[in-house]
């Protein structure tokens, strides 16, 4: 019965085991990639499914599930977070063969993923109609919206669960398992939006019912997938649940990087929101502006998916190097990742300069909006150098524990450069969202001028655990 016992840790140990870090490294490097830029890709065709079947409901539909979908953040920033947390601390402990540490931060991380999950709908759900309120919501579709919210409030825990599975697979190397969870998760809210939210196939017709029933159902599914990949491979299990005072010890690395990476995604995604308002109040056009926006971030969003992969492949090795007690090989890695990036989604950029107005044409049908779409896609696309160096060089450090100088740079870059500058130019000196678009590209420029002069001159690798310092032993 004894050796019948220690099969699940036995096979856990074996998956836990650290990779050896491949001298080819532009194989290693894109073999840890395409899955992620298909993972990201399926993961933005859920909400453009979610988005275009309300349209096709109602205007009411489309307009409540994207006021909720806008918020999203605000309710997943702790998942967002803790997971970056996790990629760090069990990567690092990978590369540095401490599998026993590796294990029990897997373990602290689900146990916190679960906890916040729960923790957000007990507080939420209460509070959903004033929450309504504080989105400024019109009194018309303020139903609807606390309708939406509070289905998705139960969406929360079993999101989280995912959200930290999908971490821990990818600290491990098994980037293939957040990929099918994601391709399963797509597909059955497709098929679950279409059918019921637009009764296809005989199904019955549920409209706003059928959209935000689906997206709990496949989201629910996703995180059933991954205790199942978790119980399967040895690693969901009791032993993995640390005793308090080990937790004590190992929890304040966690919090570390956690927490500026929170902090960060607080200051971006406000600072986001006032870039919105600055150039909802331009003094000419602005409903113009904000359409040419809106649409030529959609294009944006598809083009940066590589980009996203690259930023978590970055995460992942520095970390596992990291561990091994290479830092200067870790920092060989992320240029080299960087160099990956700008050659190739430089050159696919490049590519698309000619079709922009084309692009611009297809995505928005009036004609005005079509050229300030057109202009928005100019400076960002000018912008992409930059925007890839902040992105890949960002998932580096995140990887070394050092989210609090992502902070620092995405801080400095948006609110002292970006939101004045657009206002400025945008209000002031041309009156038009030209000079929002400008701050975009200006403020890009000098997020990567900052983290690349941090990524090459600072001792970044310092905030990275070791045996003795920065967490538990073991």
């Amino acid at each position: 019965m004894a050796i019948f016992a220690n099969q699940p840790a036995k096979r856990f140990r074996k998956s836990m085991q650290p990779i050896p870090l491949s001298t080819n490294s532009a194989r290693l490097i894109w073999s840890l990639s395409w899955p992620q830029v298909l993972m990201m890709l399926f993961n933005f065709l859920i909400g453009f499914v979610d988005v275009w079947v309300a349209g096709q409901i109602d205007h009411t539909v489309q307009a409540s599930l994207g006021i909720i979908t806008q918020s999203l953040f605000l309710f997943l920033i702790i998942a967002t977070a803790v997971a970056g947390g996790a990629v760090a601390a069990v990567s690092q402990s990978l590369g540095a063969g401490k599998i026993l540490r590796a294990e029990r931060y897997t373990g602290l991380c689900l146990t916190i993923a679960a906890t916040s999950g729960l923790l957000f709908l007990a507080i939420g759900l209460p509070l959903r109609d004033t929450l309504v309120r504080a989105l400024q919501v019109p009194e018309a579709i303020a139903p609807l919206t606390a309708y939406i919210l509070e289905v998705f409030l139960y969406t929360l825990p079993p999101y989280y669960m995912m959200i930290m599975q999908n971490a821990v697979f990818r600290a491990r190397k098994k980037v293939m398992v957040p990929l099918y969870t994601m391709i399963l998760v797509t597909a059955v809210n497709t098929l679950g939006d279409l059918g019921l939210g637009l009764g296809l196939w005989g199904l019955p017709k549920l409209g706003v019912q059928g959209i935000v029933w689906s997206t709990f159902c496949a989201i629910s599914l996703g995180a059933l997938f991954g205790f199942a990949m978790l119980r399967s491979d040895g690693t969901l299990r009791r032993q993995i649940f640390a005793p308090y005072c080990w937790v004590r010890k190992a929890f304040p690395y966690l919090f570390k990087v956690a927490m500026p990476a929170g902090l960060m995604q607080i200051v971006w995604h406000f600072g986001y929101l006032v870039l919105f308002a600055i150039t909802a109040s331009l003094p000419h056009n602005s409903v113009v502006a904000l359409a040419g926006m809106a649409a030529g971030a959609r294009v944006e969003s598809l083009l940066f998916l590589p980009a996203f992969a690259l930023n978590l492949t970055a995460s992942i090795l520095v970390g596992h190097l990291l561990g091994a007690n290479q830092p200067d090989e870790a920092r060989r890695m992320g240029l080299r990742i960087l160099g990956i990036g700008l050659l190739g989604i430089g050159l696919f950029a490049a590519l698309l300069w000619p079709f922009l107005a084309d692009i611009a044409a297809f995505i928005a049908p009036k004609a005005e909006v079509q050229a300030e779409a057109e202009n928005y896609l100019v400076y960002n696309v000018l912008a992409i150098p930059f925007t890839l160096t902040t992105m890949i060089l960002a998932g580096a450090l995140a990887g070394a524990g050092a989210t609090v100088y992502n902070l620092v740079g995405m801080g400095l870059g948006t609110w002292l450069v970006r939101l004045p500058l657009a206002y400025v130019l945008g209000h002031i000196v041309l009156g038009t969202a030209t000079g929002v678009w400008i701050s975009m590209l200006a403020s890009q420029a000098v997020q990567a001028g900052i983290l690349l002069y941090i990524f090459l001159k600072k001792d970044w690798q310092r905030f990275a655990m070791s045996k003795t310092r920065n967490g538990a032993r073991t």
